[in-house]
């Protein structure tokens, strides 16, 4: 746990952004003899936790790693099973979330994914987009690697139809044609379940974030494992390439 806070002495601002790649459903299922889907409903859970420690903790934006782009390769039953817990966790969450002031975002290759989920999707960007609280980001369907590519290539048009001079594409510029270009990078990413890699998620956005490790599995992840985290990451010295001041 967080060491205490010394009297008179002011706690530091929450990181702004926070990502989480949400990893361990599965592991957590196994060890108790359950299906992967047992294991994903309470990821589902944990979901929830998360968010309402952001909202305490202060965090301004969190992104969550809900199914990349590579998890379409899992057998055909988990993804179904996978598909069916969005739905439901869209349709039971969002007016609590709406309540709450939380803006829902996503990120991802909405292409892939049935009509109906893209309609609840955008049914929810719509309804919580004046929001003025947390912003919740899901990764849905997502690579980073095909991000990338994809704004190099609206980039390119850009610069082959007059719009952009090439001199002109810097990094900042660059930057609008991600997904994320709405939402500042994240200043602390999140992997639960001791795995120590960010798996295609946000590769260009988080160059310069401060990267936790959590050895517990997603399902048991809760909103003091966040503080944790958060704790953790007060701790570092963020120096963007610079050298440390003394």
């Amino acid at each position: 746990m967080p060491a205490p806070q010394p009297i008179g002495q002011q706690s530091p601002p929450p990181p702004r952004h926070v990502a989480v790649i949400m990893d361990g459903n599965g592991r957590w299922a196994r060890a108790r003899r359950q299906p992967r889907s047992f294991g994903h409903r309470q990821g589902a859970e944990a979901v929830r936790e998360a968010v309402k420690g952001a909202r305490e903790i202060g965090i301004s934006f969190l992104t969550v790693y809900a199914f990349s782009s590579e998890n379409w390769k899992r057998p055909q039953d988990e993804v179904i099973d996978l598909m069916d817990l969005l739905r439901h966790f869209i349709r039971q969450e969002l007016a609590e979330l709406h309540e709450n002031a939380v803006r829902i975002s996503v990120i991802g290759d909405r292409s892939r994914l049935a009509r109906d989920i893209v309609d609840l999707l955008d049914r929810a960007e719509a309804l919580t987009r004046s929001n003025t609280g947390l912003r919740l980001t899901i990764a849905l369907s997502y690579g980073s690697q095909a991000e990338i590519v994809a704004a190099a290539r609206a980039a390119a048009l850009d610069i082959a139809a007059g719009r952009l001079a090439a001199a002109d594409l810097d990094e900042a510029r660059f930057r609008t044609y991600l997904q994320t270009a709405d939402i500042p990078d994240p200043d602390l990413v999140i992997r639960t379940s001791g795995e120590q890699r960010l798996s295609n998620f946000l590769l260009w956005q988080a160059a310069y974030a401060e990267l936790v490790f959590v050895d517990l599995l997603w399902p048991d992840f809760t909103r003091e494992s966040l503080a944790d985290a958060v704790y953790d990451f007060h701790r570092r010295e963020r120096r963007f390439g610079a050298v440390s001041v003394d």
